[in-house]
């Protein structure tokens, strides 16, 4: 059983910063690929970022990617997002995934974390 807890979500103003960590329970987190997602009221969920279970490679969305950094460590099975110069349409609920194999799809990943929400305002 694979367990996904974030946190380090809040509110902050234009501009200001955040990082978000994501503690994965099991004994498989070192193999995975982890991923941050994002979902906005009445939109659907996007992808943000994802790093290799190595930590060799990292994927950003192009509306992220200079702005964000994902990150891991696998002694401690947690990952992370910090987020700089946050706007406000970064506002969303921000999600952790796990999967084995590298993918920015939603529907390919099989373990969720419930969930922490950022609010960015203006």
């Amino acid at each position: 059983q694979v367990q996904l807890v974030e946190s380090g979500g809040g509110l902050v103003q234009a501009g200001g910063s955040l990082r978000l960590s994501c503690v994965v329970s099991g004994r498989t987190f070192s193999s995975q690929t982890m991923a941050w997602f994002r979902q906005a009221p009445g939109k659907e969920r996007e992808f943000v970022a994802a790093i290799s279970w190595s930590g060799g490679f990292t994927y950003y969305a192009d509306s992220v990617k200079d702005r964000c950094t994902i990150s891991r460590d696998n002694a401690k099975n947690t990952v992370y997002l910090q987020m700089n110069s946050l706007k406000p349409e970064d506002t969303a609920v921000y999600y952790c995934a796990a999967r084995y194999g590298l993918s920015r799809l939603v529907h390919e990943y099989d373990y969720w974390g419930q969930g922490t929400q950022v609010t960015v305002s203006s």
